[in-house]
């Protein structure tokens, strides 16, 4: 898959808009839009390379398109949507493991609770 195509795949999935990523790249929204459409076939990797920190992506997954980033980008809308809610409710990356905490009780809680009915 060319680079452009990728961006646009990742942005789409990560629920942005051609906007959003190109002001937060501080890049003009046309050049993205060129760079998604591969009319910009060769972006420089100073571009690439904002592009990928924008998309909270690793450099290798823009450049390389068997990369093992691809499979976790195959989410399910429901999975992205409520990753996108969490860091929408303000939920700091520092309190991630409070959340994996509940889902640690909620494993447990079905895995013991459930035997017993």
């Amino acid at each position: 898959m060319m680079v452009g195509r990728k961006i646009h795949e990742i942005r789409k999935k990560k629920g942005l808009t051609l906007t959003e990523v190109a002001e937060r790249a501080n890049i003009s929204k046309s050049y993205l839009s060129n760079i998604e459409r591969d009319l910009n076939q060769n972006p420089s990797i100073y571009i690439i390379k904002k592009l990928a920190s924008v998309l909270d992506v690793d450099l290798k997954v823009l450049l390389n398109a068997n990369s093992q980033e691809d499979a976790q980008l195959k989410l399910e809308p429901e999975w992205i949507e409520l990753v996108n809610e969490i860091k929408d409710s303000g939920v700091e990356k520092d309190q991630i493991n409070e959340i994996r905490k509940v889902i640690e009780y909620m494993k447990w809680k079905k895995d013991h609770v459930g035997d017993k009915k």
